[in-house]
């Protein structure tokens, strides 16, 4: 059960998701799920994440995902504290999330399986 605010995902860019997933499962066992041409989320690897080959969708670097229970709260939370929207809020299979950067340039997303707070 993810936590509000706490790490929950991590997310690699990955040109050849075949070349990707080969070297992993024969590498550390991993397993895979496919969620279409683009996109194959990480399967017991200790943590959840996966590879995004799309490069519309990617971070050039790793991206670090928060989870939260009110998106709209923490959107606002970060811009408080002067963060730049790199992404607004945008839907995506299972929930929604959007992406900033922090003072120090790290990239990271927020994101919740919560519809819009009323």
């Amino acid at each position: 059960m993810p936590e509000h605010h706490k790490i929950d995902y991590i997310e690699f860019p990955g040109s050849d998701l075949g070349a990707v997933k080969d070297f992993y499962s024969k590498a550390f066992g991993w397993n895979f799920i496919d969620y279409g041409p683009t996109y194959a989320a990480l399967a017991n690897a200790g943590l959840d994440g996966g590879f995004q080959a799309d490069p519309a969708e990617t971070s050039a670097k790793p991206l670090v995902i928060l989870y939260s229970e009110d998106l709209e709260a923490s959107l606002a939370a970060v811009k408080a504290q002067g963060a730049v929207i790199v992404k607004s809020i945008f839907d995506f299979p299972g929930g929604r999330r959007f992406h900033f950067t922090d003072p120090s340039g790290n990239e990271l997303a927020v994101w919740s399986d919560k519809q819009r707070s009323k």
